[in-house]
């Protein structure tokens, strides 16, 4: 699968390749569902010369019990990944344990013909015991072995993990190519009823992202949200038209801090989106009240979790958004959580 976004991260790995610098240990990052997976797919398919047989793999398939590490159709091919079932709750661990990361390491170690890969997803579910338990393979792997580490944020994985490996990173695209990538995807009807460079600053460039949002209908429901949010914006009267925000609070919050990091990424760079209103609001907004703003917003979501009234943190945070094209000083609405 060539996926346009990868371009840059795959010239650089195919550059090691050439130059017979390719690392024993790589680290690739970048958000969820950009297409860390994929990329290691394609750059094992080059290593093996054989791309099929890694696209046989199917990483949804359960791993064997009880450590949770699977062999690729690539005999010489292993996977470890989070996924223990609890017999109690049946509900599937979010954590890489020590000993899923000592029987990976100890497969690596045994000899074998040709390339030896072992690949972690994902890295930063590594609980401290079971990365440290990496780090002695990391510094004396086996000659001929490579150890590929998907993350998603590098900064939860510890430092000794990250200084001993090579990062890949794959960063969110809008570019043309991505655009046209993700029209192909589209169904016709899809294409109709969407626009593709708006689909993509919603999910902040993430193309896999929009699939799945528009295949299990979750975007239609955003979308109204952003609507209203940005009518609120340009129309500040129409905050007292937000009926179909109860019940939903959490759901709007979320889509205004994606509106807000939209704003603040189009402002930053002087460029315009495909939002014809949020290009309004970026165009006389401040920087400095958008960030705040933001801050605002984060604080107001993670308060969600507790016992506060989110209505009322719902309603706080509209009064500001509906304000934010002309405000002359951002108000202290964070001291009345």
């Amino acid at each position: 699968m060539n996926l346009p976004w990868h371009d840059l991260a795959l010239s650089k790995l195919q550059k090691m390749i050439d130059q017979n610098h390719l690392p024993h240990a790589l680290l690739i990052t970048g958000v969820e569902k950009i297409g860390k997976f994929e990329l290691m797919q394609q750059l094992v398919g080059i290593l093996l010369n054989d791309d099929e047989i890694i696209r046989r793999d199917n990483i949804l398939e359960d791993m064997d019990h009880p450590v949770l590490i699977r062999r690729s159709n690539y005999t010489n091919m292993i996977y470890c990944r989070a996924g223990e079932i609890n017999e109690k709750t049946k509900n599937r661990s979010k954590d890489i344990r020590i000993d899923q990361v000592r029987t990976f390491c100890e497969a690596l170690n045994k000899t074998a013909d040709g390339l030896q890969i072992g690949v972690i997803f994902y890295g930063d579910q590594m609980n401290v015991s079971a990365a440290n338990s990496l780090l002695k393979t990391l510094e004396e792997p086996r000659e001929n072995t490579l150890i590929i580490i998907l993350a998603h944020n590098v900064q939860n994985l510890p430092a000794t993990i990250v200084s001993r490996c090579q990062n890949i990173h794959i960063a969110p695209s809008y570019s043309q190519q991505t655009q046209q990538w993700l029209t192909e995807q589209l169904s016709e009807t899809q294409q109709a009823d969407f626009d593709v460079e708006q689909l993509l600053e919603n999910t902040h460039g993430v193309p896999f992202k929009v699939l799945g949002e528009l295949s299990d209908g979750s975007y239609a429901a955003y979308q109204a949200h952003q609507n209203q949010l940005l009518s609120i914006a340009i129309h500040p009267l129409m905050i007292n038209q937000t009926q179909d925000f109860e019940g939903n609070e959490l759901e709007v919050l979320g889509c205004l801090q994606n509106l807000v990091i939209e704003a603040i990424r189009l402002k930053t760079s002087g460029q315009e989106g495909g939002l014809v209103e949020l290009n309004q609001v970026i165009q006389t907004a401040k920087s400095e009240f958008l960030f705040k703003l933001l801050d605002d917003v984060y604080l107001a979501i993670h308060l969600s979790k507790t016992s506060v009234n989110i209505k009322l943190l719902l309603d706080n945070i509209l009064i500001v958004w509906s304000h934010i094209t002309h405000l002359k000083q951002y108000p202290q609405i964070s001291a009345n959580y």
